[in-house]
């Protein structure tokens, strides 16, 4: 949902209410919010009082709360508008002056597919700790891929898999926004600080106004009855932090052991649920052995192509002609270009050419911590085999690193699955045989680590 469909909702709510339009520092406040400014800045960019700003908008979001039936603020302004329009469920007011851009190909879509809830269903919906979406680039495909898994397969579990940063949080946090009328119950969990299975059965019961036995045997009937009641999603974000750092890619730490087992259930056990897991790491259960027996499936993530020309649009760089120069260099990551670009306006004034003009990879301290993150969570085997194929200029057969490194075979295996399970080395599609290793995160290891 861009700034134009925002401003247009808005607008269509505010007349219904005021019988008036939006006028231009209203416009201008939503388009600011919509891009993550604060009060302050807004005020800075269009000359006014902060205080003054902040009245306008506390002002425009009572409208919109009166008009919704819900409480608007700055902080959910944005992911509660996306949502609430692409739901089309009002619980206040008449909106039928609203323009709902017919033209909309993406819209048109998801209303063809007519696989809707029963209306006359209460829903569940607690997206507290979904993320706010800026701005989505071109996912439109996995999207899809998406939704065919959920509504055509019935995919109970689902893995959104990839590199920090290359948009796996997002691309389900889009796929909910478009989505959230199909479900009665949608949950959004984040495991970046772990809790227990238990604790975490405790809390989606309570979302379902359920009160939580007492043995973790009854909890998961419990949640399972529900699961085939009704159609729930439950997404759980940051699941690679219940693995062991320093070990093989996907080891359980021994106090989040019992996540396996109920992963397992909700593949082998029948109801008409989806969990979806976002991970930077795959584990065996998230790989599927038999889609018919276990209805489970993995979606990996790789760099946007020519779709990260858009995120230096929006960062406003200089030198078009030089865009994909930079996108190739950076292999397309969205938070790789993102960095980069920041630096580009501090430090080269917004010139793409003069950054290229150093003709080498070049980081900021946030690709620093980036990358140290995912350097402490490797094995001292995995960080051997990365050292050793980042002096190489090309890609590496499993016979070469055996013969450079003094590892077991069968370390040299494992390792090799495990950074592969990481999404740090690929296999070249036509030679199995050969791993390669990505370009800069091959310049951190030579900087940092050699």
């Amino acid at each position: 949902m861009n700034v134009t469909e925002i401003l247009q909702f808005v607008d269509g709510l505010v007349f219904t209410q005021t019988e008036k339009h939006l006028d231009d520092l209203q416009k201008k406040i939503i388009e600011e919010i919509f891009r993550g400014k604060t009060y302050r800045q807004i005020a800075d960019i269009y000359d006014y009082d902060e205080g003054y700003i902040g009245d306008e908008s506390r002002q425009l979001f009572k409208i919109l709360s009166e008009q919704l039936g819900e409480d608007i603020n700055k902080s959910n302004f944005c992911w509660t508008i996306e949502r609430v329009r692409n739901s089309g469920i009002f619980n206040a007011g008449n909106h039928n002056n609203i323009n709902w851009c017919p033209n909309d190909n993406q819209s048109n879509y998801h209303q063809q597919n007519n696989n809707n809830i029963d209306n006359s269903k209460k829903s569940e919906y607690d997206l507290t700790l979904a993320p706010q979406i800026i701005n989505f680039y071109n996912r439109e495909t996995e999207i899809k891929t998406i939704f065919n898994w959920i509504f055509n397969q019935n995919i109970h579990l689902i893995s959104i898999l990839g590199l920090s940063g290359i948009g796996k949080t997002t691309i389900v946090k889009r796929f909910v926004d478009l989505h959230l009328d199909k479900f009665e119950v949608i949950i959004w969990r984040s495991l970046k600080y772990p809790k227990s299975l238990n604790l975490l059965i405790d809390d989606l019961l309570n979302i379902c106004k359920q009160e939580a036995q007492e043995n973790i045997n009854n909890k998961l009937k419990q949640l399972f009855n529900i699961l085939n009641e009704k159609k729930c999603l439950i997404i759980l974000d940051d699941v690679h932090n219940i693995f062991v750092s320093g070990q093989f890619a996907g080891k359980y730490q021994s106090e989040y052991k019992d996540y396996q087992n109920f992963f397992t259930m909700i593949t082998e056990t029948q109801h008409q649920s989806n969990v979806i897991l976002i991970s930077q790491e795959k584990c065996q259960e998230m790989i599927s052995l038999d889609s018919e027996l276990y209805p489970s499936n993995c979606l990996e993530l790789s760099g946007l192509n020519n779709a990260a020309t858009e995120i230096l649009k929006n960062q406003g760089l200089k030198n078009e002609e030089a865009w994909l120069d930079l996108i190739k260099l950076y292999e397309s990551h969205p938070r790789y270009l993102q960095y980069i670009s920041i630096l580009i306006k501090d430090v080269f004034q917004g010139e793409v050419s003069e950054l290229l003009k150093e003709n080498s990879l070049i980081f900021t301290a946030d690709f620093k911590s980036l990358f140290d993150s995912i350097w402490m969570r490797l094995s001292e085997v995995e960080k051997e085999i990365l050292l050793k194929i980042s002096q190489q200029d090309k890609p590496i057969s499993r016979d070469d690193i055996k013969k450079l490194l003094s590892l077991s075979s069968i370390d040299i295996i494992n390792g090799l699955q495990s950074l592969t399970r990481r999404f740090l080395l690929t296999k070249l599609e036509n030679d199995e045989k050969l791993f390669n290793l990505s370009s800069v995160f091959r310049k951190y290891i030579k900087i940092y680590h050699h």
